[in-house]
């Protein structure tokens, strides 16, 4: 789903799985919402659960809180052997 390798998916689901295959750059809650067709406090439970696990780190940036994937999370998302 959404280009995310297989193990990732059976790792941490389909819907984070996506997330993190979409986070190449910070992005924002709302802007990731926009990009996938759903709401945004759908994304922000993901984002949570994906940040908790320390596979996403955040930055604020004045009102909007960046997220980008931590050297973990780009771990995970590699597809090579």
């Amino acid at each position: 789903p959404g280009g995310a390798p297989a193990a990732l998916v059976g790792l941490v689901g389909a819907a984070r799985a996506r997330l993190l295959v979409l986070l190449t750059s910070p992005a924002t809650t709302t802007d990731l919402a926009h990009r996938l067709g759903v709401t945004p406090g759908a994304v922000s439970r993901h984002l949570g659960a994906l940040t908790a696990a320390g596979l996403l780190d955040r930055t604020r940036h004045g009102r909007r809180v960046l997220y980008r994937r931590s050297s973990l999370g780009d771990a995970l998302t590699c597809r090579g052997g």
